[in-house]
């Protein structure tokens, strides 16, 4: 969407043949694997030297999820979650800002999710990391008050994506279900359409993303905060409205 509004898009994947397969779609495409710092000062250094040193805006799309108690997720677990959606997302955006800033002017919008506002059971790792990128998100756009960067913060809903199936495959890989003491839990879930990976009826198209991001990257004066589909807006107004004791079993009936 954002090639054929007239961008020139430079499009990363982590896998080698999600990164052939954009090429072969007629995509500028760069590896790029945000758990790793060499990969994202190479693909810094590529787009740059592409574009002779201009960068007008970042999208800040990379994440995933892992599903689990907190209990259940060593510290390896964890870490990895923080590399890519916290440590990896800041590493990127700091090596391309000197660009923005030199030019005056440029766009920095984040990927987040509601659940950066909210937690439900058995998200908490997800759910920490987008936290902190609310937080990142804030600070930053402060920082760079006055220098022609307008930083923005997508916060979604389910989106009709690998999202699930991703989550699954991390779910797989370090949780020992069987041993915890939410296997019952752990077995409802995989029996589950969320389980199986598939998404809710109320998910969003890939689309409704876009139509924010594209006002975060035009509009004269970009929002601060974007909310896209029902669950998203709806989640943070009744966070607003009911007690946390009240929210808890709202959240845990959704879990």
């Amino acid at each position: 969407m954002l090639a054929e509004r007239g961008y020139r898009v430079f499009a990363a994947a982590r896998r080698a043949e999600d990164v052939a397969a954009l090429a072969e779609a007629g995509h500028e495409a760069v590896p790029l694997d945000l758990a790793d710092p060499a990969s994202v000062a190479a693909a810094v250094e590529t787009v740059l030297g592409a574009t002779g040193g201009r960068l007008y805006g970042l999208f800040n799309n990379a994440a995933y999820g892992q599903p689990g108690a907190l209990e259940d997720l060593d510290r390896e677990a964890l870490k990895a979650q923080f590399e890519v959606n916290l440590f990896g997302t800041l590493d990127l955006t700091a090596r391309v800002l000197p660009a923005m800033r030199a030019a005056g002017a440029g766009r920095v919008v984040m990927n987040g999710s509601v659940l950066g506002r909210v937690v439900i059971p058995l998200r908490g790792a997800y759910a920490a990391s987008k936290h902190a990128l609310e937080a990142a998100a804030d600070a930053l756009r402060m920082e760079l008050a006055g220098s022609g960067v307008w930083v923005s913060l997508i916060q979604t809903g389910p989106v009709r994506t690998a999202f699930r199936a991703n989550a699954r495959a991390a779910w797989a890989r370090h949780v020992r279900a069987e041993e915890s003491a939410h296997r019952e839990t752990y077995r409802r879930l995989a029996e589950s359409p969320a389980g199986r990976g598939e998404a809710p009826a109320f998910s969003v198209p890939p689309e409704a993303v876009v139509r924010a991001l594209l006002h975060a990257l035009e509009a004269r004066r970009p929002r601060a905060r974007y909310r896209v589909g029902m669950p998203a807006r709806a989640l943070v107004l009744l966070q607003g409205l009911l007690p946390d004791r009240l929210l808890d079993r709202v959240l845990r009936a959704m879990g």
